[in-house]
């Protein structure tokens, strides 16, 4: 009877220390494959660049000098793509890549910012010089469509997009773009690139 009592307690520990030790293991397999993990740590959307080479976009200064965005290879580029109005969203967005630039501190110099405007009307003075340093070029819609991406039930215009040094746009960033998570990203990128 004693023995007996013995055995029941002895089995009992072992199914104990078996429990314990096949837990972290079962838990492992129940987080995969049940409650699966999400695995992006990027805010913008990431872009195969495959699937979008850039075209030839014929792009000029606003005095009319040819100027390819080729030319400002080995920099990241932040793009914006919005008429000369440029109204109120297109401002934020300007104001947001110019702090975001400044926001990287000495990785600032290897951020060039581009807005390419997609008419012919004059800029306003106060706005170039509100966003003096920018890249302002001047380009056909019809040449970005098939280029850039743009989310479903938005434009063009709505997007900051990143150019990665080596010429191949790369990520997008939604509609009414969080800077602060922009920021994330662009000294994630920054930090994981040795070049540019």
């Amino acid at each position: 009877m004693e023995e007996n009592k013995q055995r029941k307690g002895g089995r009992w520990k072992l199914f104990a220390v078996i429990a314990v030790c096949a837990s972290p293991m079962i838990a492992s397999y129940l987080t995969y494959y049940v409650i699966k993990p999400e695995g992006r740590t990027n805010y913008g959307a990431l872009i195969d660049p495959r699937a979008h080479p850039m075209p030839e976009l014929g792009t000029v200064t606003l005095a009319r000098t040819p100027v390819s965005l080729d030319s400002f290879k080995g920099k990241w580029l932040m793009l914006q793509v919005a008429d000369a109005e440029c109204q109120q969203d297109c401002r934020k967005r300007l104001h947001d890549m110019r702090q975001l630039r400044l926001a990287q501190g000495k990785e600032m110099e290897r951020i060039e910012r581009v807005w390419l405007v997609t008419d012919n009307k004059p800029l306003e003075t106060t706005l170039m010089r509100e966003y003096d340093g920018m890249q302002i070029l001047r380009v056909q819609p019809d040449k970005l469509k098939a280029w850039l991406p743009a989310e479903s039930n938005t434009m063009l215009a709505d997007h900051i997009y990143m150019i990665d040094p080596l010429g191949n746009l790369m990520m997008r960033f939604p509609k009414d773009a969080d800077p602060n998570k922009i920021k994330k990203d662009l000294g994630k990128l920054l930090k994981a690139s040795r070049i540019g």
